[in-house]
């Protein structure tokens, strides 16, 4: 039977000093609890907590105490030493347990009582340390082992002497090797089974500690039966590589998207590459901060940056294209970027805010859905001013030491891409003439209806 006591602490209590605290007082409290209660495991549990990896343990042969025997001792023992890893017991099956079953009728017969019979158990099956035997330059440690080889021989303890005669544990009670009273069950494929659930805690990389316990789990294989069967029921990780995947995927769509909208429009590879240089930049630049904060690249820091990266865009991709704008207007490369930076600086800025306003009710919560949704909303917060920040300082040095001046009268470009741009802005230009040169051929607007019911086209000046 297994207990649940939960604790809460205060948002600005000190998580160690109180888990330190339960734990001191519940090893003071078990030394009043009877004979044969566990430990309790003490566990730190947070609303981002949750279980990262689930084992199931199944057998076609073995009872369910066998079982619960097998994955207590040979599998959650050696899985316990990776790093960042926490397994509680397993759930499911039924703990392994040496029943003496008592005959009272027999007991009371022989003037003996359960507590002589509980007594005398605990008196001679234990291992006691008897001290050292010196042998030469040797030292060696020596116990005192009376604990039977076998259930059986629990059988031969003796109790007490009456009318002379030695009364013995199978005198009075049925030694049979059994199972506690089942609380729980697990059925895998229709068998009676169990699974072990682990939980990682403190700084540990959920795909790193999954990493290792897969890594280990076919060495766990080989000091198992054969017939018994271990499989991974659910992993936390997948979602994790996922979140990873998505936030790289979006990021290389938005960099390729936007370094072709620039090379199409404005014909520079090198503003392509300032512009395509500041997403992983302000994408970095926000983990840096949440490292900092004390965050954790999780499900929601992953999908903030996810929503920031098709924003992450837009200060850079302003800047750059004022900046062509003033070069085109004959300015000097230094006099253009300053004027493009000052031209767009407090727009840009008013434009960020209004983004990061958005995000602000959130940190106002409380309980576990700050803890779940601030991480988030601090990760896009932080990308958008990261980008700001990148694109007023940044940008313009890049552009400096990338970009060219115009020259006015200058020869043609006679690369493949400098034709293709010219060809490309020709033809854009020309958009606006096809377009006044079909309104003047009567493909204008509809013909407007005078209050008589006359039609009347209206021709431009």
């Amino acid at each position: 039977m297994w207990a649940l006591i939960r604790v809460y602490l205060q948002p600005q209590a000190d998580l160690a000093t109180g888990v330190a605290q339960i734990t001191a007082v519940s090893q003071q409290v078990i030394r009043t609890m009877p004979p044969g209660v566990f430990p309790p495991i003490v566990v730190l549990f947070n609303a981002t907590n949750v279980p990262i990896l689930q084992l199931g343990i199944s057998s076609t042969q073995r009872t369910e105490a066998q079982l619960n025997d097998l994955a207590n001792n040979f599998i959650r023992t050696p899985l316990a030493t990776i790093s960042g890893l926490l397994i509680p017991p397993a759930n499911g099956g039924a703990n392994r347990v040496i029943n003496i079953d008592i005959d009272p009728k027999l007991l009371y017969a022989k003037g003996l009582s359960p507590a002589q019979v509980s007594s005398s158990l605990g008196l001679q099956n234990l291992v006691l340390p008897s001290g050292t035997v010196k042998m030469g330059a040797l030292e060696y440690f020596v116990r005192l082992n009376s604990s039977p080889d076998s259930s059986k021989l629990l059988g031969d303890i003796p109790i007490r002497e009456v009318n002379g005669k030695m009364i013995y544990v199978r005198d009075v009670a049925q030694v049979r090797d059994g199972a506690a009273i089942q609380t729980n069950v697990v059925r895998t494929n229709g068998h009676r089974g169990l699974y072990l659930t682990m939980v990682k805690y403190g700084g540990a990389s959920t795909i790193a500690v999954v990493d290792q316990v897969k890594a280990m789990l076919p060495q766990v294989k080989t000091t198992l039966p054969p017939d018994v069967d271990l499989q991974l029921l659910a992993d936390q990780s997948v979602y994790v590589r996922s979140a990873i995947t998505g936030v790289i995927r979006e990021g290389a769509i938005a960099a390729t998207l936007t370094a072709l909208m620039i090379l199409v429009f404005l014909g520079s590879p090198r503003s392509t590459v300032i512009v395509a240089v500041s997403i992983p930049l302000s994408i970095l630049t926000s983990i840096i901060i949440l490292a900092r904060l004390g965050q954790t690249l999780n499900t929601m820091t992953l999908t903030g940056l996810a929503l920031a990266v098709g924003i992450l865009v837009d200060d850079a991709t302003v800047a750059i294209e004022n900046i062509h704008r003033n070069l085109q207007q004959k300015k000097k490369l230094t006099q253009a970027i300053v004027d493009a930076s000052s031209q767009i600086a407090l727009p840009a800025l008013v434009s960020t805010l209004s983004i990061c306003i958005v995000f602000l009710p959130i940190f106002s919560l409380s309980g576990p859905a700050a803890d779940l949704f601030r991480p988030l909303a601090m990760a896009v917060v932080f990308a958008m001013l990261a980008s700001y920040f990148l694109s007023r300082t940044l940008l313009p040095v890049m552009a400096k030491f990338l970009l060219k001046e115009t020259k006015e009268g200058g020869a043609r470009r006679r690369s493949l891409l400098g034709r293709a741009d010219d060809a490309f802005q020709t033809r854009v230009r020309m958009v606006p003439q096809y377009v006044s040169l079909g309104a003047a051929l009567g493909d204008g607007p509809p013909p407007h209806r005078s209050p008589g019911g006359r039609a009347v086209r209206r021709c431009g000046a």
